[in-house]
């Protein structure tokens, strides 16, 4: 296992180029949740990513220690900056103090993307910020300086920044070539709600004096006022049509996937139906008017497994649903194969870009709870593959080590490993899109039974954690924490593989295997019996004759 910081981050780039230009968050506020939590997701999706765990343990450095920054999406070395004398645990995107980082890119004005020396990405901004803060506003003001203070190499990004007892959306973009810096305004979420963010910027207008609530940079407004961005009243302002305007893509590609996570907590979002296709309205500004608003409060509390469902959505039973036109086969697939635009006699058209797509990596729910000890509280319910086929297992904030399974350098995306969860996870999925809407069935089973059991457990062994805390065994407990994380990751992975060989025998070669109360029936003599032969839907075979006239037709 790479444990040291610059060789960890040099694995990393080495062995995938990572672009997140399509990634998903939602955030979750204590009054929204059921047990009091904050939670914030995440999805990595790109074509190029490996799914691994990241694992950086608390490390003391020498007076004068620097540490190497690489670009994040291409391995590319921008400089160095001094490390800190002390900094913290981070497992995934959670640190030892139960607080959460993640992103999505927007990009926003091409002209405002990179400035020559800058030294900080956004990747890097996440985990550097992870290793050095302990609390959502104090992650903020990190993020702030350390942009300000090395330059800010990336576009567009929105931020996710949670502890116990907060939850944030910031949102940033660098200050272009000849500049150094970036200007960001970022928006405590109110208590008891739920917002999200998809690759399109989202805070519009914003107050401007209180601080309790809305934190920005000094000059977000006067730099727009210099580029020539805005004019206008400053409370008029609104950092997402002046940095990153909205077009068919933004609402239809990225918002629409918000829109469709907020139209299944939350009432009167059918309203909001014609932006998330698209059809945006502007005013004389320019600015859209017809968008929803930054965050919802739910009808009903979430748990973490709803959360965790949460991220799993394809627009089932919206305008944009997957499963319902002719792109999903026989066998309702929602899924397209990319590129995300094509073209037919010199028309344009596009595929959905749902919540639960092929190309995750990872994704996680990072559930961080203020009432308990941080090495209790802080748990990362982590999976690997697409969200709506993954399952989510406990990895609790203070582990000691990565499970096997998810361990950086189990092989990568051209090497495969019997033991990688990416790998099984993979294996799984992708031969089920080969009969989807029957095979996803059985899937789901294993996916509630492992995740319920999960959440079930969770209680009880957060109890014999706390009384080894309470009793002054705190290294025991969170090796207590660590050996069960472990453990859960392992059988997950174990099971999910056992899922794999089941799936392969019940559906081979197009055939479905009778059973009977969980048990492949065979005949009296011990033979396999006739599996059925269920053929396609009828809706499909009339879609095959009225494509095809009579050339099918038995003739008698």
């Amino acid at each position: 296992m790479l444990k040291r910081l610059s060789s960890l981050f040099l694995g990393l780039f080495m062995l995938a180029t990572y672009s997140s230009d399509a990634c998903t968050n939602f955030l979750i506020t204590k009054g929204a949740s059921k047990d009091g939590s904050t939670m914030v997701t995440y999805a990595a999706d790109s074509h190029s990513l490996y799914g691994e765990l990241y694992f950086w343990p608390a490390a003391d450095h020498a007076q004068g220690a620097m540490r190497d920054v690489y670009d994040w999406d291409s391995g590319k070395y921008l400089g160095q900056i001094p490390e800190l004398s002390h900094t913290y645990q981070v497992v995934g995107n959670m640190n030892e103090h139960q607080l959460v980082i993640g992103e999505t890119t927007f990009g926003g004005r091409s002209e405002l993307h990179g400035q020559a020396g800058a030294v900080i990405d956004y990747g890097s901004l996440i985990y550097i910020t992870l290793q050095r803060a302990k609390t959502a506003r104090e992650a903020i003001k990190t993020m702030s300086d350390l942009m300000n203070k090395y330059g800010y190499y990336s576009s567009g990004e929105s931020f996710s920044i949670s502890d116990g007892n907060e939850v944030w959306i910031m949102e940033v973009i660098g200050k272009g070539e000849g500049e150094k810096g970036a200007v960001w305004v970022a928006r405590r979420v109110p208590d008891g709600y739920v917002s999200g963010h998809a690759n399109q910027a989202r805070i519009t207008t914003f107050p401007l004096n209180d601080p309790d609530n809305c934190l920005y940079s000094d000059d977000v407004i006067s730099f727009a006022r210099e580029k020539g961005f805005f004019k206008g009243k400053n409370k008029d302002f609104s950092f997402s049509d002046v940095y990153a305007p909205v077009d068919f893509g933004a609402a239809r590609f990225c918002d629409a996937r918000v829109w469709a996570a907020f139209n299944r907590i939350a009432p009167d979002m059918k309203q909001y139906e014609q932006y998330a296709l698209g059809k945006v309205k502007y005013d004389k500004k320019g600015y859209a008017t017809n968008r929803f608003p930054l965050w919802v409060k739910p009808t009903n509390k979430l748990s973490a497994k709803d959360v965790m469902d949460l991220m799993r959505d394809h627009y089932e039973g919206t305008a944009l649903d997957m499963t319902q036109d002719v792109g999903a086969g026989p066998y309702k697939l929602p899924y397209r194969w990319r590129g995300l635009t094509w073209e037919v006699d010199s028309v344009k058209y596009c595929n959905e870009r749902a919540t639960s797509t092929q190309q995750t990596a990872f994704s996680f729910v990072g559930q961080s709870r203020a009432d308990m000890p941080a090495a209790i509280g802080g748990v990362l319910w982590f999976g690997m593959d697409d969200t709506y086929s993954t399952c989510y297992t406990p990895i609790y904030c203070n582990i000691e080590e990565v499970p096997e399974c998810f361990k950086i350098g189990n092989g990568d995306l051209l090497t495969w490993s019997s033991t990688s969860a990416f790998w099984v996870f993979n294996s799984v999925t992708n031969f089920c899109y080969s009969r989807y809407s029957d095979m996803i069935v059985d899937l789901k089973k294993v996916q509630d039974r492992i995740e319920l059991e999960s959440t079930a457990l969770a209680p009880a062994v957060e109890t014999a954690a706390t009384a080894l805390w309470n009793a002054g065994n705190k290294e025991l407990a969170k090796k207590y924490l660590s050996d069960y994380s472990i453990m859960r990751a392992e059988k997950m992975t174990n099971e999910w593989r056992e899922l794999g060989h089941y799936l392969m025998i019940k559906y081979l070669d197009g055939n479905v295997k009778k059973e009977k109360d969980g048990k492949f029936l065979r005949t009296k003599d011990n033979m396999p019996a006739s599996p059925n032969h269920p053929g396609y839907p009828a809706s499909y075979y009339r879609r095959v004759v009225k494509e095809t006239g009579d050339h099918f037709k038995v003739i008698k």
